[in-house]
């Protein structure tokens, strides 16, 4: 088995007591959630500085790219797959349509169904945004070996695999 060390300016000890200024954590030390967060909140802030000149969400670039690798799929469709509610994923859409980065058609088989595809500015905001996104993944990867990047990301899928409770509508921005 191979053995992996951090880097010398992580350990699970310092991470925490460097981030919370010596603030006691007491029970939510034990919280999942509470640590899922403030990882969530450390990828979110580099992708922010990361993507600032694109002006490009998280949640579009994730909209944009399966729009790209599924060419006629719904905003039904992309919605259920990131788990957003209805009217969250029209206004997404609506934001990358009014960047020329996608299009809506009407389908040929169910007129009341749209399908979206991405246009050629799409493509290369994709190609763009896939070149950045690299070196902000990079920053994150680094951090464990490729045993332990599978592992993490085998658990966080277990934890998303199975809906438990019902969309509800979305509390922060898209």
């Amino acid at each position: 088995m191979t053995t992996f060390h951090a880097p010398e300016e992580y350990s699970p000890s310092s991470a925490l007591n460097a981030s919370t200024s010596g603030v006691k954590l007491g029970s939510l030390q034990e919280i999942l959630g509470f640590h899922l967060r403030l990882a969530n909140v450390a990828v979110f802030q580099d992708y922010q500085a990361t993507m600032a000149g694109l002006a490009l969400t998280p949640k579009q670039f994730a909209v944009l790219e399966l729009i790209e690798e599924n060419p006629g799929a719904s905003q039904i469709d992309i919605a259920n797959c990131l788990r957003m509610d209805k009217a969250s994923m029209m206004a997404l859409v609506n934001k990358l349509e009014a960047r020329h980065a996608i299009e809506r058609r009407p389908s040929a088989v169910d007129r009341r169904r749209q399908e979206l595809f991405i246009t050629e500015e799409g493509v290369v905001l994709a190609n763009k945004a896939k070149t950045l996104r690299s070196a902000h993944e990079a920053r994150f990867k680094e951090r464990f070996s490729p045993e332990e990047l599978a592992d993490l990301v085998s658990y966080l899928q277990r934890i998303y695999a199975t809906r438990t409770t019902p969309t509800l509508q979305e509390d922060d921005a898209d």
